[in-house]
Formats: C-alpha cells, sequence, structure tokens
C-alpha cells in the first residue's frame, strides 16, 4: 500500500483565527449533556461546479457513513440546501456559506480532487464553520488508491472528531470478538468499530471466548476450551500464529491486559479462581486478588492502579473495585442481585456492568466520582459483555434484540445502539483495542 501523506493546511493565522474556531465547535462528550453538531459536505469537486464521481465520491461515501457513527453529529441532508451542495469554490471568499446557514449546518465539509479523481491522485479536505466562516482544520492525502479510501476516511474523521470532540480514537481502534462457526467450534475475529476490515485470526478445534487486545497491539489473549482442557490463547498479529498455555488447575477464565502489557486471569488455585498477574511470557508471577470466593473478570484503567472484577464473595455476582494504591477494595455495584462482566472506562471514572432486571439482562454503568448507577441499554432481548472504547466514551455490547447475537455500540450516556456489521452468526465477547498506525 501506498504511502499516504497528510498534513494540515493553515490558511489562517494560528494564534487569532485557530482556537476561536475550535472553542466555538468543541462538543464535551462526557458531561452529563452534550449538543449536536449538524454537518453539511459539500459535494467533493474536481474543478469550480465540477463534481468528482470517481474516487471522490466513494470518499464522501465512506465519510458519510463514519459519521453516522457518531451520536453527536447529524448529517443534513442534501436536498436542504437551497442551490445545492455543487459549489464553485472549495475554500477562499467565494464560499457560499449563506446557503448552508440557511439549510441548519453549523459545519461544512469541501473537498478537492485538483488533478481529478482516479487512482494516484490527491485530494484535499477542509471543515469550515458556516455562521463565521472560520477555518477548523484541513487535511490533504496523496497517492490514494481505491483500496486506500476507507484508511483516508477513518484518519480524516478520527482527525474531524479530535478538533471537536478531543480524542479521535475511535475511528483509530479495532473491536476483537468470539464468532460460531459451529456448534463445537468458536475462534476469535477482528473487526473496526465500523464493521470494516473483518477477518478471523484463529482457527483451532474448541470454543474460544473472552479475548483482549496487548496495549501494544501485539497480542490478543483469550480462553481457549478443547475436548481434554482449558488454556489461554495467544495470537501474535506480527506472524499470526496462536499458541495455548495450560495451567495447573485446568480452569482459564476472562484474561485482560495491564497498560504494562502484563495479562491479569482468572486461575483455579483450589475449589475457586483467583486473579493472577502473569510475566511477559505469560507465567504466573503473583496473585492480585483471592478470597474463598470466586473472582473473575479483571479489567483495568489506564493507568493500572484501579482494577474492577466479579465476586461472590457476599452471594451473588456483584462488581467490585480493587485500587492497588492503596490496597482496599470496595464493592461498585449496589443495586441488583446479579451484576457481572465489568469494563471499567480507560480513564478511570465510570464502571460499566451487565445487571439482571425483571426485563432481561441490560447494560448499567456507575460513575465513580458521584456514585450514580444507570442503565444505558434497554433492550429488546439480552444485553451483555460491555466493553469500553480507548476514548472512553463508546461502550460495545452483545444483544441478541434480533434473535441473533451481534455487536452494537452506544455511549456512556446510552443512546440509541448502532449495529457493528459482523457477518452470519453469534457474535461474542467483543474487546476495544487501539491499534498503532
Amino acid at each position: 500500500m501506498k504511502k499516504i501523506l497528510s498534513f494540515v493546511l493553515v490558511l489562517f493565522a494560528c494564534i487569532s483565527t485557530a482556537p476561536f474556531a475550535l472553542a466555538a465547535t468543541m462538543v464535551d462528550i462526557y458531561g452529563p449533556g452534550q449538543n449536536i453538531v449538524n454537518l453539511s459536505m459539500a459535494k467533493p469537486l474536481t474543478a469550480p461546479m465540477t463534481e468528482a464521481k470517481g474516487l471522490g465520491a466513494a470518499l464522501d461515501k465512506e465519510i458519510r457513513y463514519n459519521l453516522s457513527f457518531l451520536p453527536f453529529m447529524n448529517l443534513v441532508p442534501d436536498a436542504n440546501i437551497l442551490g445545492g451542495t455543487v459549489l464553485n469554490a472549495w475554500s477562499g471568499a467565494n464560499l457560499d456559506f449563506r446557503r448552508f446557514q440557511i439549510g441548519g449546518a453549523d459545519l461544512l465539509v469541501t473537498s478537492y480532487w485538483g488533478g481529478g479523481d482516479n487512482n494516484g491522485s490527491k485530494v484535499e479536505l477542509r471543515v469550515f464553520e458556516t455562521f463565521s466562516g472560520k477555518f477548523i482544520f484541513g487535511n490533504a492525502y496523496s497517492n490514494i488508491t481505491d483500496k486506500e479510501v476507507e484508511a483516508v476516511a477513518d484518519k480524516f474523521c478520527a482527525d474531524l472528531m479530535k478538533a471537536l470532540t478531543g480524542s479521535g480514537d475511535f475511528f483509530l481502534s479495532t473491536l476483537t470478538f468470539a464468532k460460531d462457526a459451529s456448534k463445537t467450534k468458536r475462534d476469535i475475529w477482528i473487526v473496526s468499530p465500523t464493521g470494516k476490515n473483518l477477518r478471523q485470526i484463529t482457527s483451532l478445534k474448541g470454543i474460544a471466548m473472552s479475548p483482549a487486545w496487548s496495549p501494544d497491539g501485539r497480542y490478543i489473549v483469550f480462553s481457549h476450551i478443547d475436548e481434554g482442557s482449558h488454556a489461554l490463547g495467544v495470537w501474535q498479529s506480527a506472524n499470526g500464529k496462536v499458541q495455548r498455555i495450560r495451567f495447573p488447575g485446568n480452569t482459564v477464565i476472562g484474561p485482560s491486559f495491564m497498560p504494562d502489557n502484563k495479562v491479569a486471569v482468572s486461575l483455579s488455585s483450589g475449589s475457586q479462581p483467583d486473579i493472577f498477574l502473569l510475566d511477559h511470557r505469560f507465567r504466573r508471577e503473583r496473585v492480585l486478588e483471592n478470597s474463598p470466593s470466586i473472582d473473575v473478570s479483571p479489567t483495568f484503567d489506564h493507568s493500572g492502579t484501579k482494577m474492577v472484577f466479579t465476586s461472590n464473595r457476599l452471594g451473588g455476582p456483584q462488581i467490585f473495585l480493587k485500587d492497588f494504591t492503596t490496597g482496599t477494595t470496595t464493592r461498585v455495584s449496589k443495586t441488583g442481585s446479579y451484576n457481572t462482566e465489568p469494563a471499567i472506562s480507560p480513564d478511570g471514572t465510570v464502571v460499566a456492568y451487565t445487571k439482571a432486571t425483571p426485563q432481561g439482562h441490560r447494560i448499567f454503568v456507575h460513575d465513580l466520582v458521584t456514585g450514580i448507577e444507570r442503565q444505558v441499554s434497554f433492550g429488546p432481548g439480552r444485553d451483555e459483555h460491555p466493553s469500553f472504547a480507548p476514548d472512553s466514551y463508546f461502550l460495545a455490547f452483545v444483544s441478541n434484540r434480533t434473535g441473533v447475537k451481534q455487536i452494537y455500540l452506544i455511549t456512556r450516556h446510552g443512546g440509541t445502539a448502532k449495529h457493528v456489521p459482523t457477518g452470519s452468526g453469534n457474535a461474542y465477547f467483543p474487546r476495544w483495542g487501539k491499534i498503532p498506525r
């Protein structure tokens, strides 16, 4: 693949203009409420009033698709723009912002393919405020081919989201999950959160469960059960090889990476599983949490100082948090008799988990700052297996609301669930990772 070149186009003085533009459009996605940004996309151009219908049209379609996953973004229909969206300019004083203001757009995206939009071409993408005409940011990408359109769309949308919210990790992240091949075989897959680049990465006899990315993107670990044993599965991204590592006690449950690339996993050391830390060679290093009860499903914040896990030490399964700076363990879930599958946000402020309710299993979040618990998924069907994105904003979970277990996205605030295409077959245990590019 040819290298995609990207650079910021500074069209106005950075000191006087850029801070004003960014401040005027910043969206607080972490606060209790978030404003909606209305965005319009002008038709891609190869010249004034000349629409790009090759790679330009393909890139336009991919960007629109990506932005449909942002709950704070409303794409203004082209039909709302009086005079149309084919313009005689893509930047400068000749840009007609008035028609987009009338159409209700806060932001305008322009796209210019100066040398045509065939393979090997270059595109310039710019974002403006419609009411002030202020330039927000712009990227240029060179040597584009049809195979690179999706990557360009991801990079541009990541930059746009970062300009608006402070984080664009969503479009530069990957989900790993388990998917049925048959009643007796389940494999590990990976996919982008928008459903792109879907591929199977393991093919072992038996059942694979609970995959987790390493922070550096080098490994995916998972639990694996075959006819004779439980094991820790380890997939290496560099060569695609998979190994099975067995431990005394023959029970391996819910592995998870810490920020330093070491693995925490529940292993049987007696009658009940405890949470152990493994070293970089996947050997037992020390105990992280043990009790006479079942302790499973650890996940960590980005500092590695907070670990949430499930334990039945008080009877039914509940969510607990261990603070490694103080050594204290406290109960997180305060209501309900069945709370499992915890995931702590990377920023360490929110814990998501599955709760059994009279209406079925639902996803709840507990704010560690305020102590408030809120329901964020509402079915129908069974909702389970929550996982936080690297930005601590998006949540992936599994639901059988259509009759088949599939992956959906919401945010830490809830909202309408967005389906992630993963092909046919039941999908389970989504876990987010930020993959270096």
